[in-house]
């Protein structure tokens, strides 16, 4: 039998994907809809951002996150392609 915990998106493609369809979300809520801790959600999240893959404007006690569609993937057999066909299929 199968291992059911795998899947196709790592949490990095889950964070991006969140972000991208919740710009004003709080850790918690990201790390919660992954399925990660909050820890975790703010390394990806330093990450995302040290590569520009997303932005983060401060509002007030918030942030709103931007994500950088036109950026391409980083592994080589998809690095043809921006991240933004991949935020299509989820939005």
């Amino acid at each position: 039998m199968a291992d059911k915990q795998w899947t196709f998106l790592s949490n990095y493609g889950h964070v991006l994907v969140y972000l991208a369809r919740h710009p004003e979300a709080r850790i918690r809520d990201i790390a919660d809809a992954v399925g990660i801790t909050e820890r975790s959600a703010l390394g990806i999240i330093g990450h995302l951002e040290q590569e520009n893959y997303i932005s983060i404007e401060k509002l007030g006690r918030r942030n709103k996150y931007r994500v950088n569609r036109k950026l391409k993937f980083r592994h080589s057999m998809e690095s043809h392609k921006s991240i933004d066909n991949l935020v299509k299929i989820f939005s």
